[in-house]
């Protein structure tokens, strides 16, 4: 052991320099705050996004568009998609697992089924949403459309 290589337990020193506790600390007097103003008065609270008088950057940035709150975002999943896996995995039918087990959806999202492509196999199909001309494909094969 050597002298500089000493240094002291953990814990035992303080990180943060401690304020206002006389002129001997270096932080005495003023504590850190400067002359005067409202920064330096006890009680000040910032108020989020002030400037200092300056017009705030959320109200000089210009707002345009619509977010509707109740949008919901859904997977699309074509009935070309829903054939193939048929075939593969030789199904009859599909629904959130099966679409899961394939990796086409993580088994949190939305699924809505979309009529792109051409249904061959006679399937029944769990999906949170269908469109009209998916349905009427599914069901044309003899197929059912179940809404979950």
């Amino acid at each position: 052991m050597k002298l500089n290589s000493l240094k002291p337990a953990a814990g035992s020193t303080h990180s943060r320099r401690r304020i206002g506790r006389g002129p001997g600390s270096g932080m005495g007097g003023t504590s850190t705050r400067g002359h005067k103003g409202a920064k330096s008065r006890s009680g000040y609270k910032r108020k989020i996004g002030f400037e200092g008088g300056q017009m705030p950057l959320q109200r000089r940035v210009p707002k345009f568009g619509f977010k509707n709150i109740n949008h919901k975002e859904y997977l699309a999943i074509n009935l070309s998609t829903l054939q193939k896996l048929a075939e593969e995995k030789e199904l009859t039918k599909i629904g959130i697992k099966e679409l899961k087990a394939a990796g086409l959806t993580n088994g949190r999202e939305l699924v809505k089924i979309l009529a792109k492509g051409e249904l061959k196999a006679k399937i029944d199909v769990e999906a949170h949403a269908f469109s009209k001309t998916a349905e009427e494909a599914i069901k044309a094969v003899g197929g059912n459309t179940t809404i979950i």
